[in-house]
């Protein structure tokens, strides 16, 4: 009798055996794109949004540079608030001493608020701290249904950049009531706005 024959070799894993050469480049190629565009879209959110957690130190993907950024916008303000409220509302909040520039704009024709201010922290830590407390803020002390929305200042940053804006603005002009003007401070005290470099003009003529 003949002995019985060997078993056939079991069929490769894989369909085949390993890859071709040309065929694992080409996946290591996509998985750096993937990475790659991962890492984008990471930077882009973190550009568009206040930093949180770990991006705090890196400063909003932005380097040395976004860690100047102090001065934050704040949308969605009731439209009867007033200067004054704002800044009853950011000491209540715990700010106090923390912010050295603010302005509420209001439309000259109706005396009334556009809806927004403009308002400089201190340090960038605490613009992002100020950031993080008010987006979504809706703690009024009129009845209002509207809901705070925050982004970085644009173009204004600092406090130089916004008292130098609205020294020579009509806003600064005498005949122009004092809760309508921007307002700087100095460890929680208020002190003189920097004083005008040219004339400037009434703001109602504007309208006339």
């Amino acid at each position: 009798a003949h002995p019985p024959a060997p078993p056939p070799p079991p069929p490769p894993r894989g369909g085949g055996g390993p890859p071709p050469r040309h065929a694992r480049a080409a996946a290591r190629s996509l998985q750096g794109q993937a990475r790659s565009g991962h890492h984008q879209q990471q930077q882009q959110q973190l550009a568009a949004a206040p930093p949180t957690g770990r991006a705090i130190a890196r400063a909003a993907a932005g380097g040395e540079a976004a860690k100047a950024t102090t001065t934050i916008m704040l949308r969605n303000l009731p439209n009867n608030y007033s200067r004054d409220m704002l800044l009853e509302m950011l000491d209540r909040e715990g700010f106090s001493g923390l912010y050295d520039f603010a302005y509420y704009p209001v439309d000259f024709k109706r005396w009334a608020g556009l809806g927004y201010a403009f308002v400089n922290l201190t340090s960038h830590e605490e613009a992002v701290c100020a950031w993080r407390h008010f987006e979504g803020y809706a703690e009024w002390t009129l009845p209002s249904l509207k809901v705070v929305d925050v982004c970085w200042g644009s173009p204004l940053q600092g406090l130089a950049e916004c008292t130098e804006r609205y020294r020579n603005s009509a806003v600064m002009h005498e005949d122009v009531p004092d809760m309508f003007k921007p307002v700087v401070f100095r460890h929680g005290h208020r002190i003189p706005f920097p004083a005008a470099t040219k004339s400037v003009r009434n703001p109602r003529w504007k309208h006339k």
